[in-house]
């Protein structure tokens, strides 16, 4: 492949990852203005209506398919949009945003247990060491450091609800490998989008049936369109690019910088501070799954 090829990939990695890191800065910066679950339906309605003109036609295409497998687009809508940002949304309301990108990047672990409990995939010496030493990682994270915190399960909340979203994600990313074969990417992503929304309703009804206000101002309007067309559309575009010019792999080690954009961001956006706990988690979750997911290289003959 072209060395152009594989510049763009790996620079369309890093705009992917510089984008979701975002994410987290939004969900702390509009924890005390937007409820949670409505923050995560403008979200999502946002990124439907803006793929709605393009993702129609392909939706109308793969009917057929989509209705042969509903159960599957539920299930991935529920999970992948629905559930697992909607956690996030609400974890900002109680901990900071470089704790949610740290607890996020955890993902990929999650990702190899669950592989193993539901698809009967093999944990090697090296997957299961890189496991263990990211969940040391997440453990120094949601603990600050103090390890006493154990003994009266004194976690932030906030982190708790990060851990049950990273979960979910990696739920959503099981799912993935049993994707149907012969539907549009299009129109998938359309079909996941709009599942996902109607998923969010009953919750949204809750929310707004306890009291929930909303005060639309120019700062929630840009960052529902931030989240919106940025975190779940061009990102989305972005990241496709990369896997296909360099691969799930290589494309996987740049999203293990998102704790760092996050916590730049945080640091400087939201006034946060970086503390030697979050520096020892980081290294920690990023060491294993490196450990977890590099492949050693053949020997030579």
């Amino acid at each position: 492949m072209p060395r152009s090829a594989k510049a763009t990939g790996y620079l369309c990695a890093l705009a992917a990852t510089v984008i979701w890191s975002g994410n987290f800065i939004v969900a702390r910066a509009l924890a005390d203005t937007v409820p949670p679950v409505t923050t995560s339906f403008l979200r999502w309605v946002t990124a439907l209506v803006v793929i709605l003109p393009f993702g129609l036609g392909a939706v109308r295409r793969d009917m057929p398919l989509l209705r042969a497998n509903l159960t599957y687009f539920i299930m991935a809508g529920i999970t992948g949009v629905s559930v697992f940002n909607t956690f996030i949304y609400i974890a900002g309301r109680t901990t900071e945003a470089i704790n949610m990108a740290l607890i996020a990047s955890s993902s990929p672990v999650w990702i190899i247990i669950l592989s193993r409990i539901l698809l009967g995939e093999a944990v090697t010496l090296r997957r299961a060491a890189g496991v263990a030493v990211s969940l040391c990682g997440t453990l120094v994270l949601v603990t600050r450091g103090d390890f006493t915190r154990l003994a009266s399960l004194r976690f932030a909340v906030g982190d708790l609800w990060m851990l049950a979203a990273a979960l979910t994600f990696a739920s959503y990313s099981v799912l993935l490998r049993k994707k149907p074969e012969g539907i549009s990417a299009l129109g998938s992503l359309t079909t996941t989008f709009a599942i996902g929304v109607v998923g969010i309703l009953p919750m949204l009804a809750w929310e707004w049936g306890h009291g929930a206000q909303l005060a639309v101002t120019p700062a929630v309007v840009g960052a529902v369109l931030y989240i919106g067309i940025g975190a779940s559309l061009l990102a989305y575009l972005c990241w496709s690019v990369a896997v296909e010019r360099i691969g799930p792999a290589k494309s996987a080690l740049v999203y293990y910088s998102l704790p760092l954009f996050s916590a730049t961001e945080a640091a400087l956006l939201l006034g946060e501070t970086i503390t030697l706990a979050h520096v020892a988690s980081c290294a920690l979750i990023v060491g294993g799954i490196l450990i977890a997911t590099m492949q050693r290289a053949p020997a030579a003959k």
